[in-house]
């Protein structure tokens, strides 16, 4: 399978990359581990988590899909066959967001105690709190880059000043710098990352992996009416996406998959894989079965026309 830079780091990754907020919610340990081997056997090799997941399951407490990870690691023992991505930054019970240094240098540790590593690969922060300052959010990087328990680090869900002014922090101090960004970003999901982030990532050489790539399952046209996603994990993320865009994205979808004889879902992740900037899309699975997915996009060739067919649903309803 052929590899993809992320940015400017020394890693390289699949153009598809794991979700790990099922693991330890919709997937118990034992179905985690199939999952995780069977995406491995397949040829991917990176894997996105976060210290907060799954904090939203009742009766967890978060940590839950690192730990399952950790136990998967070092069970199979193929430490240098995969990247981990995890997160710094949300609300582990403290009551709030935080990426100040006390706070990063504490989480990190718990986090590598999860997951049974010495070093993680990409470390992101998850949120912004909008109050520290980024110098010191990019200095308690930079210890952790010293100490050796970080490899690169990254950022999600900040603000395009925010990222800018981080940016700017790294060239000016010599801090360490964000090398890798993960925005919110699918054919319905669009705005936020094309007329505010987009053009940074660009310039700046920011390696780009997706979260919500395939609008938490109705870009798999699982869900062709509001009443099928009705009593789902997911019911209140795709409810939104039933109006008259949703379903023009949904017919387009059909059309193209149609056409190559792969599944809607292949499709969409193909979109984003063949969308400028974009590295990798982030992609859940629950069952092996929907890893096929995975590979038909990895393998699917789409032509110009496929993509306007895709994009015109969007232009239209904009």
């Amino acid at each position: 399978m052929k590899m993809r830079k992320l940015g400017n780091t020394d890693l390289e990754t699949a153009p598809i990359v794991f979700g790990g907020n099922v693991f330890g919610w919709t997937l118990d340990k034992k179905e985690s581990f199939e999952l995780l081997d069977a995406f491995v056997e397949a040829g991917f090799n990176t894997i996105d988590t976060a210290d907060v997941y799954s904090r939203w399951k009742q009766g967890n407490t978060g940590g839950e899909s690192e730990t399952i990870i950790g136990k998967w690691l070092q069970e199979r023992n193929i430490r240098d066959k995969v990247n981990i991505i995890t997160k710094v930054g949300s609300d582990m019970g403290q009551g709030k967001k935080d990426i100040s240094e006390e706070y990063i240098l504490k989480a990190v540790d718990a986090s590598l105690k999860r997951l049974q590593l010495e070093q993680i690969d990409l470390y992101l922060t998850h949120w912004d709190d909008d109050r520290t300052p980024v110098e010191e959010t990019l200095g308690a990087y930079e210890k952790l880059i010293k100490a050796g328990k970080v490899r690169n680090i990254g950022a999600s869900n900040l603000s395009p000043a925010r990222l800018k002014e981080s940016l700017e922090a790294s060239a000016k101090n010599g801090l360490p710098r964000y090398e890798v960004f993960q925005p919110e970003y699918n054919l319905y999901d669009r705005k936020g990352f094309e007329q505010d982030i987009h053009d940074i990532c660009i310039d700046e050489g920011l390696g780009v992996v997706t979260y919500f790539s395939l609008a938490s399952g109705f870009l798999t046209g699982k869900y062709q009416k509001k009443e099928d996603a009705k009593g789902r994990n997911r019911e209140d993320f795709v409810k939104k996406y039933f109006d008259d865009k949703g379903m023009a994205i949904l017919n387009a979808l059909e059309q193209v998959s149609k056409k190559h004889e792969v599944s809607q879902a292949a499709v969409s992740l193909a979109w984003l894989m063949n969308s400028k900037g974009v590295t990798a899309p982030i992609a859940s699975a629950t069952k092996k079965k929907q890893l096929t997915a995975f590979i038909e996009a990895a393998n699917l060739q789409l032509t110009p026309e496929d993509m306007e067919i895709l994009d015109n649903p969007v232009k239209m309803s904009v």
